[in-house]
C-alpha cells in the first residue's frame, strides 16, 4: 500500500523503519502528550508489528503508514483506522518525529492526503481524530481542514494534567465543499497499491 504526496512517501511499514520509529517514540517531546502506557520503550516493536498486522487483514480496517520523505527518511507514521468505528467512519492520526513538529506543513499535507484517500478511495462518510486540549496543533490543522471539535469524556490520566479529550470530525460533505471552495487545497494526489 503506497500513497504519495508531493513530498512524502505513505506506505505499509517493513523492519528497516524500527530503528527510526523507536528513537523517535524515545524522544521525551514525543511522550509528554501521551497516557503512561504508550511511553514504554518496547511499545515501538509490538505497534510496527501491529501495523504490518493490519496491512494483511481481510478485509482492511487499518491503514497504519510510515511518512517517508522524498530521499528515505522516516519522519513520521500516518493512519486511517476503522476498526472499532462505526460504518463509514474512520480514526485518522498524524505523528511527526519531534524535529519535523510545526515545519513546512507536513502534518497537513499527510491530513489532506489521507482524508482524501478516505473519502474517495475507503467511501467514508466521516473522519475523526482525538487528543488532548493541551495539543493545540492538533486543533490547528484539523480546523484547516475544516474539522468541528467536539469535547469527550477525558480519562482520568488527562484530567490529573488539567487537559480535556477533545474529538474532531469532518463529513464526507464538509470535505467536499472546502474542495469546492478552495479552502482546502488538495496535493497532487497518486495512489498504488
Amino acid at each position: 500500500m503506497q500513497l504519495t504526496t508531493n513530498r512524502f512517501l505513505l506506505r505499509d511499514f517493513v523492519d528497516a523503519d524500527l530503528p527510526a520509529f523507536a528513537a523517535y517514540h524515545a524522544d521525551p517531546r514525543s511522550t509528554e502528550l501521551y497516557g503512561p502506557d504508550e511511553t514504554n520503550p518496547v511499545l515501538a516493536a509490538e505497534l510496527i508489528e501491529l501495523f504490518r498486522t493490519w496491512a494483511f487483514e481481510t478485509p482492511r480496517l487499518n491503514y497504519q503508514l510510515a511518512i517517508i520523505r522524498r530521499g528515505g527518511t522516516l519522519v513520521g507514521c500516518c493512519g486511517l483506522r476503522g476498526k472499532g468505528a462505526e460504518p463509514g467512519r474512520a480514526e485518522l492520526g498524524v505523528e511527526l518525529a519531534p524535529e519535523y513538529w510545526g515545519r513546512y506543513g507536513y502534518a497537513l499535507e499527510v491530513m489532506k492526503r489521507l482524508a482524501n484517500f478516505g473519502f474517495s478511495d475507503l467511501e467514508l462518510t466521516e473522519i475523526y481524530g482525538s487528543t488532548v486540549s493541551a495539543n493545540a496543533k492538533v486543533a490547528r490543522l484539523a480546523g484547516s481542514l475544516g474539522a468541528v471539535s467536539v469535547e469527550r469524556p477525558t480519562p482520568d490520566w488527562m484530567v490529573a494534567r488539567g487537559w480535556r479529550q477533545i474529538e474532531w470530525q469532518i463529513s464526507r460533505e464538509q470535505w467536499q465543499a472546502g474542495l469546492s471552495n478552495n479552502s482546502i487545497k488538495p496535493n497532487p494526489l497518486r495512489r498504488s497499491v
